[in-house]
């Protein structure tokens, strides 16, 4: 029968140490050539994989494969991935600034080849669309990082994320950076501000994906900031840059008269219209002139006794 473990006796000599217990070391192997190209690997697949969805969501798009199970690519990724409205845009619109990245990005970015680099330039085999590293490069690992980039044109995207690596002192910026340093390049760009309060004006989104759907339509300047307007518009308000604004250039008889086209399409305008009454509504929000046709005055007071509660 084996003795009973032996107790270790507590010193009452302050003075004295308190016993040690001998713990044998684990020697942790260190990775071997195989492995440390694997974790490569697989970081740079984590951090594609924002990317990976943009070009795979693009495809989806623009080739419509959805159009068997629904009719709209918005009502597709809310079903099949629980994507709201914006986020499939997002993805899809980062896609094109790191392929524009990955073409274009100067020698202000390139890090020394080593197991440390964070990301590396690649391009697409077409064979079996796998990410194969030509190079070493600082690229963006997160979709938030690429989001302020979207607003901008080829050339300064390359310029701002060539400086936000450098504020990074040459490791992935964080979405903070690049928004600030998007911020100080428009600062550079931007015109004063000479709209008017209920002056009419065109919203031009091109490259703004915060404009998605408001291109060509009118909206009318409610408040005037340094370098932007807010506009009231059929559906809504939204702040919009002065370089994405055209003004219509009309009389004060005609602003107020696209006020009260204004004021009578947003009584009746709701989500819940049917889609034919919805875009005729949409359409009248398109107008380039400030007063409305006989038969679509005659079509809109059909709608305000059918529809309106106000």
């Amino acid at each position: 029968m084996n003795p009973p473990p032996r107790k270790l006796k507590k010193s009452n000599n302050p003075e004295l140490p308190p016993p040690t217990i001998d713990v044998p070391a684990v020697e942790i192997p260190e990775l071997t050539p195989e492995e440390q190209r694997d974790l490569l690997n697989l970081e740079r697949r984590v951090e594609r994989a924002f990317f990976e969805a943009g070009k795979a969501l693009m495809e989806l798009r623009d080739r419509r494969l959805y159009r068997s199970t629904h009719k709209t690519f918005e009502e597709y990724c809310k079903d099949r991935f629980g994507f709201e409205r914006r986020h499939p845009y997002r993805l899809i619109e980062a896609a094109v600034v790191v392929d524009n990245l990955m073409q274009m990005c100067p020698i202000g970015t390139q890090i020394e080849n080593d197991s440390s680099s964070v990301g590396t330039q690649t391009e697409i085999e077409s064979s079996n669309e796998q990410m194969r590293p030509i190079g070493t490069q600082i690229l963006p690992t997160s979709e938030r990082q690429v989001r302020p980039l979207t607003k901008l044109e080829p050339q300064q995207q390359v310029e701002v994320w060539q400086r936000a690596v450098q504020v990074a002192k040459g490791k992935v910026p964080s979405a903070r950076i690049v928004t600030d340093v998007v911020q100080r390049i428009m600062e550079r760009t931007k015109v004063p501000n000479t709209y008017q309060i209920g002056e009419v004006c065109q919203i031009l989104a091109k490259d703004n994906p915060e404009l998605r759907g408001k291109g060509g339509c009118w909206g009318i300047v409610t408040h005037i900031g340094e370098f932007s307007c807010t506009v009231r518009t059929w559906d809504g308000e939204c702040t919009v840059g002065v370089q994405y604004l055209k003004s219509y250039n009309y009389l004060p008889a005609e602003c107020q008269q696209v006020q009260v086209i204004c004021d009578r399409i947003s009584r009746v305008y709701s989500a819940e219209l049917e889609e034919s009454v919805q875009r005729f509504l949409e359409s009248l929000g398109k107008l380039r002139r400030s007063y409305l046709t006989a038969l679509e005055e005659k079509v809109l007071s059909v709608l305000e006794s059918v529809y309106e509660t106000g």
